[in-house]
């Protein structure tokens, strides 16, 4: 199912890129000052680093349990979590950055304030690095162990880390397209680490 989901959203983000400039102007227009903060407080949950950085702790910590320790099964299911989200991120960034420096896309502000627009195939320029969202993939991820852990909460997890992809495009940070294919990879990464890697963590549909 979530190979699937990450597909669609995927081609749902290529065909965003058409409506993606009158988008942005009008979220751009639309989103108000009190709402712009409200976003500011939000998006940063999505943050790669933040994430990396518990993932980094938490995994060194419960290794060390597991060594030294009597760890429980809960310290185990930890490990392997913090593990399964590192080598996630991990893959999902590759092919994500691959696709940056490869696609070259301009940031929203770009349009915004100098109406300057589109893609520089094969420019290899750190500063084209607008498509797709590193957010998105980032939270994508932790959905998908959040719903590998607890299943019966999956519709909450998704939809909050939807919701957190989003705000990267509401802040005018990046188009919907970047959005969409960010979170679709993020997805299938994540579906792919635990499938393979980690079969005793993923639920059968995922």
């Amino acid at each position: 199912m979530l190979l699937w989901a990450g597909i669609f959203l995927i081609a749902l983000g290529a065909a965003c890129v058409a409506i993606d400039r009158r988008a942005i102007h009008l979220i751009y227009d639309r989103v108000g000052a009190r709402f712009h903060r409200f976003l500011i407080a939000t998006t940063h949950f999505a943050k790669a680093a933040h994430w990396l950085a518990l993932a980094v702790a938490v995994y060194a910590a419960t290794w060390a349990w597991l060594h030294w320790g009597t760890p429980g099964a809960g310290v185990k299911l930890m490990f392997q979590c913090a593990l399964a989200f590192i080598l996630s991120l991990g893959a999902g960034s590759a092919v994500l950055h691959g696709i940056k420096l490869v696609i070259g896309r301009r940031r929203p502000r770009d349009e915004l304030e100098m109406n300057l627009y589109g893609f520089v195939l094969f420019g290899f320029s750190l500063d084209r690095n607008s498509f797709p969202s590193g957010h998105a993939l980032t939270i994508a991820c932790v959905a998908v162990i959040a719903s590998a852990v607890w299943p019966m909460l999956s519709p909450l997890w998704f939809a909050l880390a939807l919701w957190l992809g989003l705000t990267r495009a509401l802040l005018t940070a990046h188009f919907l397209s970047d959005v969409f294919v960010g979170f679709g990879i993020g997805l299938i990464s994540a579906r792919e680490v635990l499938v393979y890697i980690f079969p005793q963590l993923a639920p059968a549909w995922f």
